[in-house]
């Protein structure tokens, strides 16, 4: 008998599995692509609270699972202050022993040349590159002349650009391993909005004319115009050069005065433009994840999460942070690469607060 009773158990729990509706799922909601395949999701990451807040994320740039570096400032009573922290593969700290950390100013772009770490520092002096050995020594490159604005430095092994302008227009300032010169631009270039590098032969800004943005190359010998195809009515945000050759350039594109983010990919031979689905996002921090595809952080529609866009081929997918208690406003501010996850820092404002540093990370 009680084998029988046992029997009919079993059989109406198999007869209710098979006959239970499944969860409808949504391929536009943002699913975490790690977590279908059983990975972590993005974790938070515990970051030293800056003395003053609030805070202004610049840059981020990795070099490794065990070397980050993120820059920015702090808004102190007296004025700006400069900010920098390093991760070195288990936490955060704040570093204050560069030149100038207990002065006004402001710290920018990051770059690895060498063993080195290169950091663009603005101050009450004006502007200079920072740099620290191997050993953890920091030292100063000066910049031959001082700016009233810096908009941009990029650097590489043998070679160095500060871009900006100074009481006569646009500047674009070189640094060929043992001393600067003045580097001159297409007529028509009337301001440099950025530049980054791949070599000191290989280098690659974006600009603005009297027709419309457009896209310069540094060969070695001159600047000259890329004659990149940018949509009409488009800006440039950044462009992401990657040691295979391959050159990814992302911005804004206005239609009837509508933005949409659009998307251009070189390959060695030609352009491919698409438009994810990032509405007028701005996509600066665009960084290549360790799994191929492209990352980029967008605003969220959640106040207490933050809100990451993968970008792969035609197909983006979204994913969310960790919930933050309280939060009304979690943005991470700039990406990087370390070995195999990726890593965010920005700022997250609890209600009742100002934006105090926070950080998260994708994988191990």
């Amino acid at each position: 008998m009680n084998v029988l009773r046992a029997l009919v158990v079993c059989l109406v729990i198999a007869c209710a599995a098979a006959v239970s509706p499944a969860v409808p799922t949504s391929s536009a909601a943002p699913v975490p692509p790690s977590a279908a395949a059983g990975k972590p999701g993005w974790s938070a990451l515990p970051v030293p609270p800056a003395a003053f807040s609030p805070v202004t994320v610049s840059d981020l740039a990795a070099r490794g699972p065990r070397e980050a570096w993120a820059t920015g400032y702090e808004h102190a009573p007296d004025g700006v202050r400069p900010m920098l922290y390093r991760w070195d593969g288990t936490a955060w700290s704040r570093d204050t022993t560069f030149p100038g950390a207990s002065g006004s100013g402001w710290l920018g772009k990051v770059q690895f040349v060498g063993d080195e770490v290169w950091v663009f520092h603005s101050g009450a002096e004006g502007g200079e590159i920072l740099r620290r050995s191997a050993g953890g020594e920091w030292s100063v490159l000066t910049l031959p002349q001082a700016l009233w604005i810096y908009q941009d430095f990029a650097a590489t092994a043998g070679g160095a650009w500060v871009v900006g302008q100074d009481d006569n227009g646009l500047k674009v300032l070189h640094y060929d391993g043992s001393g600067w010169s003045t580097q001159s631009v297409p007529d028509e270039v009337a301001y440099v909005a950025g530049v980054t590098a791949r070599t000191a032969d290989d280098a690659w800004a974006w600009a603005d004319t009297s027709t419309g943005t457009t896209v310069l190359r540094w060969d070695g010998t001159e600047w000259r115009d890329a004659r990149v195809p940018l949509p009409s009515n488009s800006n440039v945000h950044t462009i992401l050069l990657e040691p295979s050759g391959r050159a990814t350039i992302t911005g804004t594109q206005y239609s009837d005065g509508v933005p949409r983010a659009y998307l251009m990919t070189w390959n060695g031979h030609t352009w491919h433009t698409t438009h994810p689905p990032l509405g007028d996002t701005y996509t600066e921090s665009l960084e290549r994840g360790p799994d191929g595809a492209l990352w980029v952080p967008v605003r969220s529609d959640r106040a207490f999460q933050s809100k990451y866009a993968r970008i792969q081929g035609s197909r983006t997918t979204f994913s969310y942070g960790p919930e933050r208690e309280d939060a009304i406003d979690v943005k991470p501010l700039a990406l990087a690469r370390t070995g195999s996850a990726l890593l965010s820092f920005g700022t997250v404002e609890i209600y009742g607060s100002k934006p105090v540093l926070m950080s998260e990370r994708l994988g191990g």
